[in-house]
């Protein structure tokens, strides 16, 4: 079952924490997210599963800033999050894609027990030009049924930001085994 708009914030501060919260961003089965300033892309042509990556920073000016096709864009989001007991999942809002904006490639599943700010993969059809602060996507809940392990993970859980892939970290312990 999806929770409702009410129930979501009948649920803050419990099973679910959303920071900044405003009850203008809430819908009636998610809440809208919105779009940090800071993005990353990698800087390099290829991309090696096994290697940790060169990254560069992009500060999205008040103006906003144009994103092109062929290349993928690290954001994130402003609001943190945080659940238990509820499976947390982002899609792109319909006016967003519309344009041509695809928000998440496959990673728009979060697990329960998943605390942070959610990266958001971003590529785009045609050139279209972003702001910072426009709510960009938007999260809603699955309850879980059945009893479950909590999301752990030292990749990604409790970020503080724009998050790379840290797959090599994966396959780096696996060539020591």
């Amino acid at each position: 079952m999806i929770l409702s708009g009410k129930e979501i914030k009948n649920r803050l501060d419990g099973d679910i924490i959303i920071d900044p919260f405003n009850d203008s961003q809430l819908g009636p089965n998610s809440y809208n997210l919105r779009l940090h300033r800071e993005l990353i892309v990698y800087d390099e042509k290829i991309l090696d599963m096994k290697k940790k990556h060169r990254l560069k920073n992009i500060i999205i000016p008040q103006e906003g800033l144009v994103l092109q096709p062929g290349r993928l864009y690290l954001g994130r989001s402003i609001e943190y999050t945080k659940t238990d007991n509820v499976v947390p999942m982002i899609e792109g809002r319909s006016s967003i894609g519309r344009l041509g904006i695809f928000i998440h490639i496959t990673a728009g599943f979060g697990d329960v027990g998943f605390s942070g700010y959610w990266t958001l993969e971003m590529f785009c059809v045609q050139p279209v030009r972003i702001y910072p602060g426009v709510e960009i996507c938007q999260i809603f809940y699955h309850t879980i049924a059945g009893e479950y392990d909590r999301y752990i993970s030292d990749k990604y859980q409790n970020n503080t930001g724009v998050q790379p892939s840290l797959l090599y970290t994966e396959l780096q312990k696996q060539n020591e085994i």
